[in-house]
């Protein structure tokens, strides 16, 4: 919390979003302002709902400092920039950015809100560093219903890729250390964020669909099309990176693109194929100097460690939890989410520098850390006065809540 204290301009809120901190890395059933405010002492949610709607503190600077933490303990030289999107389901109409959209987290076109997210992953571990909201153009459109969420009133649609490459582009010219940015097909098909890299010389590695055009000497084809037409000996089965079963092996192929003659930089079309089902991926590959497919390889497996992040944060530290509607309260919950998971990643990585796990057991992990840490710290004791109290706060709002229903019932009916 030292490094994020300079940002609350009162010692109140500082002390309440510390208490917040622990209640997400606490282990509660569900993490929302009752259960956290419960957690934290506190007779109603009232202070914690302060904290993350009205109270005086910049959720873009504390993301600033939840940056430099992360680029401070996990960085080295072989840092890659991962962007991808999430989704958290919502059953209203209310809450900000939220609509029928389609989202990975449930497989299909559902009720959600979607944000991006920018993680950065190196050998040591890999946390997020940044997030945009994701404001769908019928929002834009429609100035009353922005205002009623509290979005800024300049702010403009932008595409997902758009916000990645504004989150690449942030944390590059803030000098985060990369060599590398990997994402899926969304943000492969898009070609600002590529056009932006190669501005940096800045490599990437970014999926396509097979039906991505690719020039080459011999012609423009579709890259399914070169895919079928190499050679047995253009594939080499290397490893992705290490999964949760060893080794993730595929077998490998590269085909260098024709580049334009005033461009610099090496260009190349990187397929993947599964060995047990013959399933092919694409990639297309940028880089300022010449690299072996063994790196490139690399990169590409570390686009499957923002689904990590996402299944961490989510799991531990209440990522997708939060019951908020406004603009400024879903960047504040997110940003102190992005805080709680972050200590998590580090101290993982600091255990698994400093302290060599015995023989038999595994090494610590951010799951188990967080277990620990919720019995040692995080744990409060609270007496039988306070869980009556919440007890009984809790169904004077269930009874207010249900009664407003009833008359509003009603009031529609007559």
């Amino acid at each position: 919390m030292a490094w994020v204290a300079g940002r609350f301009s009162r010692v109140e809120p500082r002390r309440r979003a510390r208490a917040f901190v622990l209640g997400l890395l606490a282990e509660l059933p569900r993490k929302n302002c009752w259960t956290i405010a419960e957690h934290a002492g506190d007779t109603s949610p009232a202070g914690m709902q302060h904290l993350l709607s009205r109270a005086s503190w910049d959720a873009d600077r504390v993301r600033d400092d939840v940056r430099d933490f992360v680029v401070e303990h996990l960085g080295d030289e072989d840092v890659v920039l991962v962007v991808d999107e999430t989704g958290d389901l919502k059953k209203g109409t209310a809450s900000v950015g939220v609509q029928r959209q389609y989202t990975g987290t449930a497989g299909r076109i559902e009720n959600s809100q979607v944000a991006v997210y920018l993680v950065y992953s190196s050998s040591a571990g890999h946390a997020a560093i940044d997030r945009r909201l994701y404001i769908p153009r019928s929002w834009t459109q429609d100035p009353d219903r922005c205002r009623a969420a509290g979005i800024p009133e300049d702010l403009s649609f932008a595409t997902k890729p758009a916000l990645a490459t504004e989150m690449v582009a942030q944390a590059l010219d803030a000098g985060v250390p990369a060599a590398w940015v990997t994402g899926d097909e969304v943000y492969g098909g898009d070609p600002h964020l590529s056009a932006e890299l190669e501005s940096r010389q800045i490599g990437y590695v970014l999926a396509v669909s097979r039906k991505r055009p690719i020039p080459t000497r011999a012609g423009v084809f579709p890259a399914g099309v070169l895919a079928h037409c190499l050679p047995k000996k253009a594939w080499q089965q290397l490893s992705a990176g290490d999964g949760a079963k060893g080794h993730r092996l595929y077998d490998w192929a590269q085909v260098e693109i024709d580049s334009p003659s005033d461009s610099t930089g090496h260009r190349s079309l990187l397929v993947r194929r599964n060995q047990r089902t013959g399933e092919l991926a694409f990639y297309r590959c940028y880089s300022a100097c010449p690299v072996p497919l063994t790196a490139l390889v690399k990169v590409a497996g570390r686009r499957w460690t923002i689904e990590e992040t996402f299944q961490s944060a989510k799991g531990l530290t209440g990522l997708d939890e939060h019951q908020v509607r406004r603009w400024t309260s879903w960047h504040r919950w997110t940003t102190l989410a992005m805080l709680a998971h972050a200590f998590l990643v580090v101290t993982a990585a600091i255990e698994g520098i400093t302290t060599a796990a015995p023989p038999g057991l595994a090494p610590l992990t951010c799951g188990e850390i967080q277990r620990l840490f919720a019995a040692f710290v995080a744990q409060r004791a609270r007496g039988l006065a306070h869980r009556l109290s919440w007890s009984h706060w809790r169904r004077r709002h269930q009874a207010r809540a249900r009664t407003s229903h009833h008359q509003r019932q009603t009031a529609q009916r007559s």
